[in-house]
């Protein structure tokens, strides 16, 4: 139902970002800086932010009357003018509760400095040119923040003030010109303060992460410098990655950045919760600093590109529970000593890089299908590529009351060491020695269903009914087992009032109970209405998917919950993406 914006998962999950331009067949083909054509609302807001800066050249501070005035090129529905100072002063903007303030502290959801990035990007831009600055800001009179795009400018009037001119757009989107105004900026900053720059470069409130887009750097050998999605694997020698039809994309970037010193690199790549691999595009150019020398890059994924054929051979979640549920029944019945039909190849239990493992209940890992030099190991501390606790995560849901449940997490394929994620389903079962195990198995980038949704939703409601509100806390943490992807909880009173909202917490407190979806349709009212006279189930709704701005379907599960004595309404969803 409501949309997710938590920006580290986001990034990490999809590596690129959305864009508005049709992918290039060939890498080296892809299209030059120069010749890139933002979208037409995007190109609109270029436009009303050159013509106000020529207009305050000519007349000055009086320039700002007609930037106030409604219904007029300045000022007209979303489409606006804005003016700051170089104090952090809002000199012109269509809200008067900002208007004629210092909003320098101006913070957004993801605690993004708003005002003093504006500046700074003004700042820092080509004359004449101007720069994009990307953050989070509610619509006028919506509830939910939504990624708004600025385009900026700096002027200087005749008597030597300083002002900022910009204007922006609503969009989830990152547009190929977005991406090549990170790099550039990236570049710029290493090109004045070398590997110091690095710490700006992976700062998750600064100005090079936006949406769901990055920038990456490398050095000329091959080493990953900055990475802010996978920081573990910086300091390794990463030419050798491939995507999933075997081309080698940082081979690809070198040869791109060596024949024409900046360009695109189009390659194959999964988006997170979805088993088939789409076209992604990166940006790269070249960065020096001190005779050294570094490839600066940052990618999208390209909007209506070709996707791959699914694999018929990738299960689905529903398959996958299956499948555990008959190798518990074995394992049941035989023990250890059904161990090797679980490590035959080709067989139903060990298919491509879809394979068991088995844990004991506390925390040691007894069998490893692909790789028994693992076997023995205690797995209680295992952390995943971004620090989300795994092995408790799997003790976790195998210890459970239900006995079972689904663990997503980065782990990387047999062979590879670049991480993806990996939708795990484990269940507790009793060998006949007496003692009981965890026994699971995983599939990489599994496509994103309502089994996973449900199963979440429920441990979520039992959590609830047993903690109260003192869940809230173990709900909310990104790394752990209540946020993942684009998913996420929410729990709401049967008034309407958001109790919960693990990426949303500014709307904590307030009434939603006429909240509609972008096509009119009731949401928290029928969720309520649903969750009190069946108990449970689920709701379509209609919502922007993360990374894109046109509706897309979002399937809701809601359930009745007691939170400390009171019933409340918990609830989970996902976008699927064959709609």
């Amino acid at each position: 139902m409501k949309k997710s914006l938590f920006l580290i998962l986001t990034l990490i999950s999809m590596y690129l970002s959305s864009c508005t331009t049709k992918p290039k067949e060939a890498s080296i083909e892809s299209p030059n800086a120069d010749s890139l054509v933002l979208a037409e609302s995007s190109q609109a807001v270029v436009t009303r932010v050159k013509e106000a800066v020529t207009l305050f050249n000519v007349e000055g501070d009086k320039a700002f009357e007609a930037f106030r005035k409604s219904d007029s090129p300045w000022r007209k529905g979303d489409d606006y003018i804005f003016v700051l100072d170089s104090d952090g002063n809002m000199l012109v903007h269509t809200d008067t509760a900002l208007e004629g303030k210092n909003v320098m502290g101006l913070m957004d959801v993801g605690g993004k400095p708003i005002i003093k990035g504006l500046l700074q990007t003004a700042k820092e831009s080509v004359k004449g040119q101007g720069r994009w600055y990307h953050y989070q800001w509610n619509t006028p009179g919506g509830l939910f923040p939504r990624w708004k795009s600025s385009f900026v400018m700096p002027v200087t009037s005749t008597s030597g003030k300083q002002y900022v001119i910009g204007s922006g757009i609503y969009t989830d989107r990152m547009e190929r010109e977005f991406v090549v105004d990170l790099v550039q900026g990236a570049a710029q900053e290493i090109n004045a303060k070398g590997e110091s720059a690095f710490a700006i470069l992976r700062d998750h409130t600064g100005p090079y992460l936006a949406k769901d887009a990055y920038v990456m750097v490398f050095s000329m050998d091959g080493i990953d410098l900055v990475n802010p999605a996978f920081p573990d694997l910086e300091g390794r020698v990463v030419t050798d990655l491939k995507d999933v039809n075997g081309k080698p994309l940082v081979r690809e970037m070198f040869k791109v950045l060596k024949e024409k010193g900046s360009g695109w690199v189009d390659y194959m790549w999964p988006k997170p919760g979805q088993s088939a691999p789409t076209t992604k595009s990166t940006y790269i150019a070249k960065a020096s600093h001190n005779g050294k020398e570094y490839l600066v890059g940052c990618g999208v994924y390209l909007a209506d590109a070709p996707v791959s054929a699914k694999n018929p051979n990738v299960l689905t979640a529903a398959a996958l529970v299956k499948l555990v549920d008959e190798a518990a029944t074995v394992l049941a019945q035989k023990g250890e000593t059904a161990y090797p039909e679980f490590r035959t190849k080709g067989s139903k239990w060990f298919r491509d890089n879809t394979y068991f493992f088995v844990w004991s209940s506390d925390g040691i890992r007894k069998f490893h299908a692909a790789n028994p030099e693992l076997e023995g190991q205690d797995v209680k501390q295992y952390t995943d590529a971004i620090g989300r606790p795994v092995g408790q995560m799997m003790l976790d849901a195998g210890n459970s009351t239900s006995g079972s449940g689904w663990v997503h997490y980065f782990h990387a394929e047999p062979g590879s060491y670049f991480p993806i994620w990996k939708s795990s389903y484990v269940k507790q079962v009793k060998f006949p020695s007496g003692k009981s195990f965890i026994v699971g198995c995983g599939v990489y980038n599994m496509d994103m269903d309502q089994t996973m949704i449900e199963d979440l939703v429920e441990r979520a409601a039992v959590l609830v009914e047993k903690k109260g509100k003192a869940a809230f806390p173990e709900m909310r943490n990104h790394k752990g087992p209540f946020v993942f992807m684009d998913t996420y909880i929410f729990m709401v009173s049967t008034d309407g009032t958001e109790l919960f909202n693990a990426v949303l917490p500014t709307l904590e407190g307030k009434n939603n109970i006429d909240l509609k979806d972008l096509k009119g349709k009731s949401l928290v009212r029928d969720e309520i209405a649903l969750a009190l006279k069946e108990g449970k189930g689920w709701l379509d709704g209609y919502w922007y998917r993360p990374g894109d701005d046109q509706p897309a379907l979002k399937r809701t599960y809601i359930r009745k919950v007691k939170c400390d004595g009171k019933i409340c309404v918990i609830g989970s969803g996902y976008y699927p993406h064959t709609e």
